[in-house]
């Protein structure tokens, strides 16, 4: 390969990252958007919990930064030429530390999971993981697809009471037709 075409491929790829990071981005905001609409539904809520590797993300932001600052200003290059940067230091450097800052829980009308809002009517099951962390699983009804929720301790009556409540008025209900013997639902939370 010629010094010209690693170029172009380098260039290729790093608009086709700045393309997938923009709509990573966009997918962050939405979350946050629908996050300030429901906030003040709140019932039972706790911040989320930061990544383990929170500081190597933020490192690698500050880093993405710089070369962008290095392409744009010092370079005097076009914009266009740092969007692939652009887009992971937007993701990295505020995007996803500001996510931690979603109030993960219970709301009036859903359940925000680790990684996104499950409206209840969505709910097709919830079973508890109980270890070192109590974590309630969440099962999609239509799709094969669970999500997970980290409760702390603190919280894990009032999140359990809550969601007893809430299949007793039927926000909830995953209960089989054909398959009821006549158990109470809640049982299962």
């Amino acid at each position: 390969m010629t010094e010209l075409d690693v170029s172009v491929v380098l260039r290729v790829a790093l608009i086709v990252l700045g393309v997938a990071f923009f709509v990573a981005n966009l997918g962050i905001v939405i979350q946050f958007m629908r996050f300030f609409r429901i906030r003040s539904t709140a019932l039972v809520t706790w911040p989320g919990s930061r990544s383990q590797y929170y500081g190597i993300f933020l490192l690698f932001g500050i880093i993405l930064g710089g070369l962008v600052f290095l392409k744009i200003v010092i370079q005097q290059r076009p914009p266009m030429s740092a969007f692939g940067e652009g887009m992971m230091f937007v993701y990295y450097a505020y995007l996803l530390p500001m996510r931690s800052r979603i109030g993960r829980g219970l709301y009036r009308d859903g359940i925000w999971a680790e990684s996104r809002f499950i409206p209840y009517s969505k709910i097709g099951g919830l079973s508890w993981r109980e270890g070192g962390e109590i974590t309630l699983v969440i099962i999609y009804r239509l799709r094969n697809l669970a999500l997970s929720l980290t409760v702390p301790q603190v919280h894990y009556g009032e999140v359990r009471r809550r969601l007893r409540d809430k299949i007793k008025t039927h926000d909830i209900h995953f209960t089989l037709k054909t398959l009821d013997l006549g158990s109470d639902e809640r049982d299962r939370v």
